[in-house]
């Protein structure tokens, strides 16, 4: 896999507060933790945390008393204009030598740094680095705005650049920046995510398991906190899955109970369990977490397994058990909101109430899949829930369009007069 040098680039970075900073935020928590050298750019900000650099420069901010005091004027030929420009595409020619691509959130549409804007223009056109504007907005996008925006030097926000990659976040945008800039502009649309791991603060060992298992892609997460005993109906479960994956639903299961290896009836309930998951050839989309092994080799302990973050990215509560004397489960989901489907039992009935999805456990595996299927679409904020991870968690995002389009951007064919290989520190692997 290559790895990349990027730099982001905002007027502003946190701890300032903003809907585009928590972006640029976000985007660097991914592209790092996916191994990129990760670096921004900012007017105004802090280093506030170790994962990736900040490197803070007046110049590039929208508040800049100087940039204000010139923008005043709206006039192109002016000589401080010309000057700033300079000044900045300059700093952004050295600090930027090293990189393979520039993101540059919103400084390209808005208008509240032209020097900026101009010199980002230039730097794209010198072929020096590759350049994508993440455009989330535009002045023009809304009535009664100011007439200057249409006279020069300001019609530069909305002119194309052929040498700059065109994002923005949703389909109407797109269409708005077609109207504004031409409707064959070549413009992507990739729409900004939430971080599920930083949202849910999820244990470091949680999310390697879900790194490394790609939890996020899946359609549907089971999970069912049960020991490894014959009592806890796990077989029916694995067929549950199965049978979910005949309707075209990639189904999987986080089961986080052990097996006693002294008990060698419970020896022979794993074992058993494992040929059946080969049987039906579900055996990489059922994992017990209690026997899981990174691929570094290196076993996760069972008193690591937190039980929480599993009920947080998963889809459904799934408890098929036979017989039990309670069932804390139940009301872990419910403190969490998870919806539940389970055996309809005494102890079941009697915690989960109306609130909850029975089955009869004389009902076939394809009836239960086909229950909870149903289940789901019927509850609509987890319907919403499961549309977000699926659509907008930045982990899908980044493997579905960012990457790809990253590579495509900075492939030799699409730059000029820079050297196509990675300078440093990031490394091609």
């Amino acid at each position: 896999m290559r790895l990349f040098n990027i730099a982001l680039l905002h007027y502003t970075c946190p701890p300032v507060v903003g809907g585009v900073e928590e972006i640029v935020r976000q985007q660097a928590s991914l592209f790092r933790r996916n191994y990129h050298h990760v670096k921004i750019f900012a007017g105004k900000g802090e280093q506030n945390n170790q994962d990736y650099e900040v490197e803070i420069n007046p110049l590039l901010y929208s508040r800049n008393p100087q940039i204000l005091e010139l923008q005043n004027r709206f006039k192109e030929t002016s000589p401080d204009l010309k000057k700033l420009e300079d000044d900045i595409f300059s700093y952004l020619t050295e600090k930027t030598a090293q990189f393979d691509l520039l993101i540059a959130h919103n400084v390209l549409s808005m208008h509240y740094n032209l020097p900026l804007t101009r010199a980002l223009h230039r730097l794209a056109k010198s072929g020096s680095i590759a350049l994508i504007a993440w455009n989330h907005d535009s002045p023009y996008f809304y009535e009664n705005y100011p007439a200057f925006l249409n006279e020069e030097p300001w019609k530069i926000l909305r002119k194309y650049n052929s040498r700059i990659n065109y994002i923005t976040i949703s389909d109407s945008r797109r269409k708005q920046f077609l109207r504004l800039m031409g409707n064959d502009v070549p413009i992507r649309v990739i729409p900004n995510g939430i971080d599920l791991i930083r949202f849910f603060r999820l244990d470091p060992l949680t999310v390697r398991v879900i790194r490394e298992q790609r939890l996020f892609e899946a359609e549907f997460l089971l999970v069912q906190p049960s020991r490894l005993h014959p009592r806890k109906n796990i077989e029916f479960t694995i067929k549950v899955v199965r049978a979910l994956q005949d309707k075209g639903v990639h189904a999987r299961l986080l089961l986080t109970g052990a097996y006693d290896p002294h008990e060698e009836k419970t020896v022979q309930y794993y074992q058993k369990l494992q040929n059946l998951s080969r049987q039906l050839d579900v055996e990489q989309d059922i994992l017990i977490m209690a026997e899981y092994y990174f691929k570094s080799g290196e076993k996760l302990k069972s008193d690591r397994i937190t039980i929480r973050d599993l009920y947080l990215i998963a889809d459904m509560l799934f408890m098929p058990s036979l017989q039990e004397g309670f069932g804390i489960p139940l009301l872990e989901a419910g403190m969490t909101r998870l919806p539940i489907v389970c055996s309809d039992i005494p102890p079941f009935r009697e915690i989960g109430n109306r609130n909850v999805c029975y089955f009869d456990l004389g009902e076939s595996p394809e009836q239960v899949a086909e229950k909870i299927l149903n289940f789901s679409r019927q509850l609509h904020t987890h319907q919403m829930y499961r549309d977000v991870r699926r659509k907008y968690v930045w982990d899908n995002i980044y493997q579905k369009d960012l990457l790809p389009y990253i590579k495509e951007v900075v492939s030799p064919g699409k730059r000029q007069g820079k050297d196509s290989r990675n300078p440093s520190p990031a490394k091609n692997g």
